[in-house]
């Protein structure tokens, strides 16, 4: 759990900086492939293929090129359709995902962790809520969220059930690497086809933000955000999804004094609490049923 508290305080920050930095000012299909190209550079060094078998690293491109390929090529298409109130408010089904996929991978049915994941739903409904603005694509808009939203959930369920599977005895860092090179193969196609080449080139103020969103937002960030997903359960999972919601608003209240309804803010961010609460104390008697205690 602390990686994901960790990463989470990491990507509140992060959000702020593309807001004010990087979104209008810089192509956002070169700002991705700048990103991960980045990332790729931090761990690519201490990849050591023959200690990894093919279908490990296979599995791990798979999961890079879909959890940050795919999800960032949908998520900067639906700005194009949708008002930024309207794409906040729609990422917030990621936890239903969550829980429902990795239910589904492993043949089973917790109502539980649906339903602290749908009360987490609630509390960041409750923060973002803003009646949609409809018009030309809002419908196109909302499914092109939805496939990014569900391109982040497969990636981190599919990162804890393949490594689950795997058991290789090997540090995690040493086989990252083939996270971001998959990744890095739809960024690559993504820029050549979506991508604004006349766009001017970065400031170098622009370029030290993408500095640290290539390689701590996304690189140390992804790394330890996956991690963290393997080790706590599904319910809890897919609940910090949506603390990453306050959190944001937070960081852009205390250093960029930007409005936010404190009254709204502090009751959802106290819903989502209450949700990882109870599903921490549904788990812990859950795990003593089950050690016969």
């Amino acid at each position: 759990m602390g990686y994901l508290v960790f990463v989470t305080c990491l990507w509140a920050f992060s959000f702020s900086l593309i807001g004010v930095y990087i979104a209008g000012h810089v192509d956002s299909y070169f700002a991705v492939l700048t990103r991960i190209v980045l990332a790729s550079i931090l761990f690519v060094p201490f990849l050591k293929p023959r200690a990894v078998p093919m279908r490990l690293r296979l599995g791990l491109m798979a999961v890079g090129a879909i959890q940050l390929g795919v999800m960032y090529v949908s998520y900067y298409q639906s700005f194009l359709l949708l008002s930024v109130p309207e794409i906040l408010l729609f990422t917030i089904f990621t936890p239903i995902y969550i829980t429902l996929l990795d239910d589904a991978l492993a043949k089973r049915f917790t109502p539980f962790h649906l339903f602290t994941a749908l009360i987490a739903v609630i509390g960041a409904a409750v923060i973002r809520f803003q009646a949609p603005e409809g018009g030309n694509g809002f419908w196109i808009g909302f499914l092109m969220v939805q496939a990014a939203n569900l391109c982040f959930a497969i990636g981190q369920v599919g990162y804890r059930r393949l490594m689950a599977r795997e058991q290789i005895d090997v540090p995690a860092r040493t086989i990252f690497g083939w996270f971001y090179l998959g990744a890095l193969s739809v960024a690559i196609v993504a820029y050549l086809i979506l991508g604004d080449k006349s766009a001017p080139w970065p400031e170098p103020l622009q370029w030290g933000v993408l500095a640290w969103l290539g390689l701590v937002a996304s690189g140390l960030g992804y790394f330890l955000w996956n991690e963290g997903a393997r080790r706590v359960d599904a319910g809890a999972l897919a609940i910090m999804n949506n603390v990453l919601i306050p959190a944001g608003l937070v960081v852009n209240l205390v250093i960029w004094n930007r409005d936010a309804d404190l009254l709204r803010l502090t009751l959802g961010g106290a819903i989502i609490v209450a949700s990882l609460v109870a599903n921490e104390l549904w788990e812990k008697k859950r795990r003593r049923s089950a050690a016969g205690v």
